[in-house]
């Protein structure tokens, strides 16, 4: 499922902010096995960071947009420690639709648009959570608010369009 924003519109935002971008399209893909193999059209090699993006929540209701690079082991303990949260567990499918407009397989730090330019009535605060080690490549690379495509960006212009969507990103080991 697209989300509400749909691709046009992500992309018509990278265009405004003069980012850079190439986009790639593939079968859907719901978890990070069946993304690499829908990469033969990629290029390859050291310099190319592929994602894994995790919406959390903690008790009190605090949200974060966990973007790691896919080989990255995530333990929710030592996460909710690190990002200075409670005790994390997955945001269900409805908050991820709500406040994200995307749905499970397609979570994408593009995601963000859509709480900027569409925010739920009780939207909350996201906290982005950026792994440091995804961050180092040459190219990062997203789903485009569905999960049938994939764009590569910089990470620098990544930080440009979080930034623009008006949200102070953390770099963190992950």
């Amino acid at each position: 499922m697209e989300s509400p924003l749909d691709e046009k519109a992500l992309l018509a935002f990278l265009d405004a902010l003069d980012i850079p971008y190439t986009l790639y399209r593939h079968s859907p893909v719901f978890t990070v096995e069946e993304a690499k193999a829908a990469r033969s059209g990629m290029p390859r090699g050291t310099g190319h960071g592929h994602s894994k993006n995790l919406f959390v929540r903690d008790k009190k209701k605090n949200h974060a947009l966990v973007v790691a690079q896919e080989t990255t082991p995530i333990d929710l303990k030592t996460l909710a420690t690190t990002a200075g949260m409670g005790r994390l567990s997955f945001a269900s499918p409805e908050r991820l639709s709500q406040y994200l407009g995307v749905t499970p397989g397609s979570v994408t730090p593009f995601a963000l648009l859509h709480a900027l330019q569409n925010p739920a009535e009780d939207q909350p605060d996201i906290q982005v959570v950026l792994d440091r080690t995804l961050m180092r490549y040459d190219l990062v690379y997203f789903h485009p608010l569905h999960n049938s495509a994939t764009v590569s960006l910089s990470p620098n212009d990544l930080l440009r369009f979080i930034h623009a969507c008006e949200i102070e990103p953390r770099v963190l080991d992950l």
